[in-house]
């Protein structure tokens, strides 16, 4: 069997198990175009080494590479594609886990600030402003955020409603009474231009088309060295639009523990707002801040001094 037949049949068979799979796909034809037209018991090792090698440095991808990988050949070699597998079985540590950025209140601010200045962006000022309050309002994710129609936001009722997201999740986003504001006032400008049909795209470009992901990340990089946000601490990456889903859950986090709240019971709730399937991916989300790490150690010694508390 040729590996790109054997390939097509895995993302068949994963795909109709209700997963995506996008990015295994995309890193497993990848790999077919490296190797060409190859039988499957034809691929060497040293050609599976030089795949995850690429051209550049060691990053984190390589591991993600070969779990991808590791996925293929056990189904290959269960089914009787392959008869053995050119897999290494020496692997590098993987890095240095990342860490994402938390925004401060202050750096926010600078970040809103900041938009004024982008005259020449794709993006509108207002656009900017409105993405930028939008994802730190809400901890949605980008896609998301630029995928919303116009029916999508109720602004009466104050809630989004997001279409099948990440995991084929349909769910609905309450916004607060400041944030619906913001959403009103982007609403009544935006829609003096037209299309303003219902399923017409409720963030749009100065061309009124919907913003894609590579030109708001390409704003927000320009609204980050304008508003001097970036890291001190030698990191690869500077802070990210994504980061502000981080910054959501650990802010909601932090106000769950000042008011006292029964964070362990809520974290659902929060798993659930997010779009999570599962409370482990939104684990993930909360970086352990000084702050959050202060209200959780002043939770912690009301309890030990046998205060009433919640865990």
């Amino acid at each position: 069997m040729k590996l790109a037949q054997a390939v097509a049949t895995y993302v068949t068979y994963k795909q109709s198990l209700g997963m995506r799979f996008a990015t295994e796909a995309r890193s497993l034809k990848s790999f077919c175009r490296t190797l060409g037209e190859v039988d499957i018991n034809q691929v060497e090792a040293d050609q599976v080494c030089a795949y995850l090698a690429g051209k550049g440095p060691l990053t984190r991808f390589w591991h993600r590479k070969l779990d991808a990988l590791r996925g293929f050949y056990r189904f290959a070699l269960a089914r009787g594609y392959a008869t053995c597998s050119p897999l290494p079985t020496t692997v590098p540590r993987p890095l240095q886990a990342f860490v994402p950025y938390i925004y401060s209140q202050e750096e926010v601010k600078r970040l809103l600030e900041a938009t004024a200045s982008r005259a020449r962006c794709n993006l509108s000022p207002l656009t900017c402003r409105t993405l930028l309050l939008l994802l730190y309002g809400t901890g949605l994710r980008i896609s998301e955020a630029l995928g919303l129609d116009l029916a999508d936001v109720d602004l009466e009722a104050g809630i989004l409603h997001i279409r099948e997201s990440k995991f084929y999740k349909t769910r609905l986003v309450p916004t607060g009474a400041d944030l619906t504001r913001v959403l009103a006032h982007y609403a009544s400008e935006r829609n003096k231009h037209p299309p303003t049909s219902s399923d017409a795209p409720f963030l749009l470009t100065r061309r009124g088309k919907r913003p894609s992901r590579a030109a708001a990340e390409n704003a927000f990089k320009g609204l980050r060295e304008c508003a001097q946000v970036r890291r001190d601490d030698n990191s690869r990456y500077q802070p990210r639009l994504h980061d502000f889903r981080h910054a959501f859950a650990v802010t909601r986090l932090v106000r769950w523990y000042r008011e006292g709240a029964d964070v362990q019971r809520l974290l659902p709730q929060l798993a659930t707002y997010l779009g999570h399937v599962h409370i482990a991916a939104t684990q993930r989300y909360l970086t352990m801040t000084p702050e959050l790490l202060r209200q959780a150690s002043a939770r912690f010694e009301r309890y030990a001094l046998g205060g009433e508390c919640h865990a």
